[in-house]
């Protein structure tokens, strides 16, 4: 299958860059697979479509302040992205991280920031990733919160806002350790949550932590070679219990969810990393409805939604959600396809 295969052209206009004014007042494009229908709603009526029995499934991870902006201890500034803590290190302060700009920041660079009460050092290089050991006095995790701001995609061409501490957060989020937002959570408030619940829906939760490949291209011209960047998930093994004995409807809020409920569904496995990478031909295993937002071509992202509904389906319909001026990426509008 060619990268080829999943391109299309957008309209810059149409990329969303601030959030809409109420998060359940964004659109809500319905495609239904089996019929081939579209339906244009707002958000708020999702309701509709869940019915009593449905389980709906959110993914609770929060977005930690992963970008980090300081200075080179030998003059000129220096920006970091922390992608995760370092697997293997015997220290809780060495982080995978990503350097812009990178080159000349090799093992024993050293970088200040704030007014110094937080330093770091490069300890290795591996495949091309930086690992910093950082100095603080004090907690570590507060000096992020004090220092860092929300990592907000680079499609987003903007400052970060105050807005974005709030907006680019679900209302659930509960678990440190994302770089990047469960978008398709973005659009639900406390109160459709509870409106749902009300209708007899029952609500879980899993965990996985968005990393940088969400943003990460696919660079294979055979998608088939490409290799995902893995992401830490967990998922209680009573939902996955529930899930083999449950004949009602599985709805997975993202793709996240998706990969992590595919993940233990299949393998067993219930906590960990996953790089399960779903694309055209796959079998869905646990999932039989996705909420998901428009997607970036030629990433995972849009190969997994394609999966799910076929690739002729999802490009007719992002044609008409282009047409229809439907607002695209993570602050964009969504799309719930059952």
């Amino acid at each position: 299958m060619k990268i080829s295969d999943f391109d299309y052209n957008l309209p810059k206009g149409l990329i969303a860059q601030y959030p809409s004014k109420r998060r359940d007042e964004s659109r809500l494009f319905v495609l239904d697979r089996d019929k081939g229908t579209i339906e244009h709603r707002v958000f708020k009526d999702i309701v509709e479509y869940i019915h009593k029995g449905d389980l709906l499934l959110l993914n609770d991870t929060k977005v930690i302040p992963a970008r980090l902006k300081g200075k080179k201890e030998t003059g000129g500034k220096i920006e970091t992205l922390i992608l995760h803590r370092s697997e293997g290190s015997r220290s809780d302060a060495e982080y995978e991280v990503l350097l812009k700009p990178a080159r000349g920041c090799n093992v024993g660079s050293r970088f200040i920031f704030g007014r110094g009460e937080l330093k770091a050092v490069v300890t290795r290089i591996e495949n091309g990733r930086r690992f910093l050991h950082f100095e603080r006095n004090g907690d570590l995790e507060k000096a992020f919160e004090r220092l860092g701001e929300v990592p907000l995609p680079p499609y987003i061409k903007r400052d970060v806002r105050p807005i974005d501490k709030d907006r680019y957060q679900t209302v659930y989020a509960s678990k440190k350790g994302a770089i990047a937002a469960p978008t398709a959570g973005l659009h639900f408030t406390k109160d459709t949550l509870r409106r749902i619940s009300r209708n007899g829906v029952d609500v879980g939760y899993v965990t996985l932590h968005v990393g940088y490949g969400t943003f990460k291209q696919v660079r294979c011209e055979k998608i088939e070679d490409h290799a995902m960047e893995k992401e830490y998930f967990e998922v209680k093994k009573d939902i996955i219990e529930g899930l083999r004995e449950r004949t009602c409807r599985k709805i997975a809020v993202g793709t996240t969810v998706c990969r992590a409920l595919e993940t233990a569904f299949s393998k067993g496995i219930y906590n960990g990393w996953t790089d399960l990478f779903i694309y055209p031909g796959y079998r869905f295993k646990a999932v039989d409805a996705l909420l998901t937002n428009f997607h970036l071509p030629r990433t995972t992202l849009l190969m997994l939604v394609s999966a799910f509904c076929g690739t002729r389906l999802l490009f007719k319909a992002y044609q008409e959600a282009i047409e229809k001026g439907y607002r695209f990426y993570s602050y964009g509008d969504s799309m719930l396809i059952i």
